[in-house]
């Protein structure tokens, strides 16, 4: 029977992946092949998992970058920042995962160790691919008898290092399919939740939206079925790795590589499915109420599989409600329901009284783990807002500013987005979410939606803004001039935009110089240290060839015009005693940069049909993350003269 909770919320979500992803062309890098049967079982495996990037804490050489406790750590802080809680306000740490950087001690206490963590309850949970539910389990249940107020629940995954080739040496790289198979299925990476009691006061999974958790079901079956994925155990499952004579010797004889039974697995899903149907005749679920359904499936290959189960049993969950990015986030082991659901809560906007059901088959010797999560409207961001006092309605902002975060949509709808691009677009919009967010909380902008913003302080933010916003046309131009053959028409489509916007700087001059401004000329205004970073990145990219990086620029930059923009300039408006006429290059960013954002979609497009689509989105993907951040800093200084 599910395990019922009452009080148990998702405060934040949050997860980690370490380098850069790593496209199928560039594992051998990493995953280099053994012998002649590597690359035949590469091709047949990739093209059925539907994997085309993952993430390794080694690097080609098989050096640990980050080990397993670091990669949880990393997703933890991760988390807590998005909660706005700090570490010793959590009273309880569960791990899930199949193994950490040490045999002992238990994985949670190693991670508490990283992040120096004030002594708290700590639990380790060794599994596989339901660990990380196992945790969740453990953390609510604290939650829920009252013993916590706030607990932490990561999973973390590392199996690059056993899928090195030296960790074959002894075996004269010698390998089955059972134990090649899982090398070109499994990668690196962590995930996070913050669960609380829902005391008021507390972060929400979404701007005004708590989500609940409201049961969790574990069944295992292992009593029914042989070993289907191990590590440890001799290829005839007969003898342990610590009953040979030493590790060489376990090493040698294949017990030390990680393998899996795929003749198994479709047992794994059948067994999953009927826990399933018993599920829904029990009356814990119903399929027409299921929103969003996040399932682990570990390839491609099993989505057919799981959708003709469920429409035997008649209990079919349509596919447009599916939810997986196991395409660019990789297979994560029990890392992947909370990567999963940390990038939905991220990327998604949930409506109060949507649900969220979560399946999680392992295959270690059979287990199936389920969650089911609902929306809520957040009541007490509802009573703040209605005990606030009235103002006048001509100079009443939108409600939503007065929140400590606003749910500002990415630049584009990954669900509304081309196929092709949807992958990308979801990783863009998870950098986006995590932009704004610290955009909103900058001094500057947290000045403004407190009502304490001056004339003086937009002539000073506008003094920083103007020289900045000149070198856009100049850093465009130069990117397309550095584009070669293959991408003239990309090229062309740079130029059109940096032409509409070379003269921008001018119109935000004139504002300036309306709202007070006394510098003569523009000249004598001086960029920020963040705008002086940003500035020299672009144009150090720009002078590259082919940066197609700078899309991802574009993306941060113009989603800022089109998105943050139009929630501001109310604000400003109710603010400041200036005229219309101060505000124009607010206005026209906030209407022009739809264009400008439906041609950066076109721009993309060319990018993904010249050149190697998963390289061409990591060079995105990257140059978009480092753009937001370096615009971020220029947020940060406006106000650094009141520090």
């Amino acid at each position: 029977m599910p395990i019922r909770f009452e009080r148990v919320h998702v405060e934040s979500a949050a997860y980690y992946l370490p380098g850069e992803p790593v496209s199928n062309d560039q594992m051998d890098a990493y995953i280099a092949p053994l012998n002649r049967m590597s690359d035949r079982i590469k091709r047949r495996i990739l093209a059925e998992n539907g994997i085309t990037t993952r993430h390794y804490a080694i690097d080609a050489e098989g050096n640990t970058v980050m080990g397993n406790a670091q990669l949880a750590a990393a997703a933890i802080r991760d988390c807590l920042a998005r909660g706005g809680a700090r570490l010793d306000e959590v009273s309880m740490l569960a791990s899930g995962s199949s193994g950490g950087d040490a045999l002992m001690p238990g994985f949670a206490n190693m991670i508490q160790g990283e992040l120096a963590a004030p002594p708290m309850e700590t639990l380790s949970v060794h599994g596989i691919c339901a660990a990380g539910v196992s945790a969740v389990q453990a953390a609510a249940q604290g939650i829920e008898l009252g013993a916590h107020g706030r607990a932490l629940a990561v999973a973390s995954e590392m199996p690059s290092r056993l899928f090195k080739r030296s960790r074959f040496a002894n075996r004269g790289y010698d390998a089955d399919f059972d134990a090649h198979f899982l090398r070109w299925m499994l990668s690196d990476g962590a995930g996070a939740l913050l669960l609380g009691d829902g005391s008021a006061g507390r972060a929400t999974a979404q701007p005004g939206i708590r989500l609940k958790l409201k049961w969790v079901h574990q069944r295992a079956f292992s009593g029914d079925y042989p070993v289907c994925m191990q590590l440890g155990l001799s290829e005839d499952r007969k003898r342990a790795h610590l009953d040979y004579p030493s590790w060489a010797d376990a090493e040698a004889d294949g017990a030390l590589s990680l393998r899996q039974d795929i003749r198994l697995l479709p047992h794994l899903f059948d067994i999953g499915i009927h826990e399933y149907a018993q599920l829904v005749r029990d009356g814990w679920l119903d399929p027409k109420t299921v929103d969003h359904f996040l399932c682990h499936y570990s390839s491609a290959r099993f989505i057919p599989v799981v959708e003709d189960l469920m429409e035997k049993a008649g209990l079919v969950i349509p596919r447009e409600r599916w939810y997986s990015n196991l395409a660019w986030r990789g297979n994560t082991g029990a890392a992947s329901i909370f990567v999963m659901l940390a990038e939905f809560l991220q990327t998604r906007t949930l409506r109060p009284g949507e649900r969220i059901f979560c399946y999680i088959p392992e295959s270690g010797r059979f287990m199936a783990a389920y969650m089911l999560f609902e929306a809520e409207a957040d009541e007490a961001a509802g009573a703040n807002a209605e005990s606030r006092p009235a103002a006048a309605p001509a100079a009443k902002p939108p409600a939503a500013m007065d929140s400590d975060d606003v749910l500002i949509a990415p630049p584009h709808d990954p669900d509304t987005g081309p196929d092709p691009l949807r992958p990308l677009l979801t990783e863009l919009a998870a950098i986006w979410h995590d932009y704004r967010s610290r955009v909103w909380r900058t001094p500057v902008i947290r000045k403004l939606r407190e009502r304490r913003f001056e004339t003086s302080d937009y002539i000073g933010w506008m003094s920083h803004w103007i020289p900045q916003v000149r070198e856009g046309s100049k850093w465009m131009r130069e990117g397309a001039a550095s584009l070669t053959g293959p991408y003239a028409e990309l090229s062309a489509l740079i130029d059109l935009h940096a032409g509409e916007e070379q003269n921008d700087f001018k119109i935000l001059f004139q504002d300036y110089q309306r709202a007070g401004g006394t510098a003569p000329d523009i000249d004598a205004l001086r960029r920020n240290p963040g705008g002086e970073a940003l500035n020299a990145y672009l144009h150090g990219l720009a002078a590259t060839q082919d940066p197609i990086g700078l899309l991802g620029a574009i993306y941060i930059i113009e989603g800022t015009g089109q998105r943050i923009v139009p929630q501001l300039l109310p604000l400003l408006r109710a603010s400041l005693p200036l005229p219309p006429e101060a505000f124009r290059f607010l206005e026209y960013h906030g209407h022009n940069d739809e264009d400008h954002l439906a041609r950066w979609l076109m721009a993309v497009q060319l990018v993904m049909e010249v050149g190697d689509p998963a390289r061409s989105a990591a060079r995105i993907v990257d140059t978009a993350r480092r753009t937001a951040a370096l615009y971020l800093m220029q947020f940060q200084h406006v106000m650094e003269a009141e520090r």
